[in-house]
């Protein structure tokens, strides 16, 4: 091993922005998530953990163990706007065309986001993540609406997103993948983004809708490749 050195050219990495957000519902009957919708006007998700704490355990006067406490995966998302097909996962139900109740049951869904990986060579060219996050349901959340004046803005809508983790074979269960297209097999990548975003049909293969993948069929993937 040689010696350490800090901010070689190409090492200085960053990460910047969110794009590409993708909401997915989730089937009740075949408990996939096999609907997906552009979800235009992202403009920041803050994921937040809770959980992993200490808790200490002492005998004979000394610690004996250090207990970790279960992690739960947050998030807050926001948004100029919304896909329609959200609706029902912010407790809204359609009784007409335009008409909404509000108060109603909350659907579960997932989402999917990009953000940017930039370094000192190639800028926010240089690679991205994607976020896959499963089992999500939107708390109630604040709506202000102000009179327009003379700095108007554009209304920005949150949510709180709590997470139910979904099973992984072999490893325990989780609410979040996360996969870094600078390190991931370029034809996995391709195959696992053909998943997300769905495909056009040409040269006799059949269009596909969007559906986000479940952490074993992206198991199932790797092994295949």
């Amino acid at each position: 091993m040689s010696k350490l050195t800090w901010d070689g050219i190409g090492e200085r990495r960053y990460e910047t922005g969110v794009d590409q957000g993708v909401l997915y519902l989730l089937n009740t009957t075949s408990k996939k998530y096999d609907m997906g919708y552009a979800w235009n006007g992202l403009t920041n998700v803050s994921e937040n953990p809770e959980g992993a704490e200490s808790n200490p355990q002492y005998a004979d006067n000394i610690k004996y163990v250090d207990l970790i406490s279960a992690e739960e995966f947050k998030a807050t998302i926001e948004a100029f706007t919304y896909p329609d097909e959200f609706a029902k996962c912010d407790g809204s139900a359609e009784l007409d065309d335009g008409i909404m109740a509000a108060q109603q049951s909350r659907a579960t869904f997932g989402i999917c986001y990009r953000t940017r990986i930039g370094n000192d060579v190639d800028g926010d060219a240089h690679g991205y993540k994607l976020h896959l996050i499963y089992g999500c349901k939107a708390a109630p959340s604040e709506k202000a609406y102000a009179s327009i004046n003379d700095s108007p803005e554009a209304i920005t809508f949150s949510w709180d997103v709590s997470t139910t983790p979904v099973p992984v074979p072999g490893f325990k269960p989780t609410s979040k993948i996360e996969i870094d297209s600078t390190k991931c097999d370029p034809d996995l990548l391709k195959q696992i983004e053909a998943l997300l975003y769905g495909t056009d049909a040409s040269q006799g293969q059949e269009a596909t809708d969007p559906q986000l993948p479940l952490p074993e069929k992206i198991l199932e993937l790797i092994g295949n490749g």
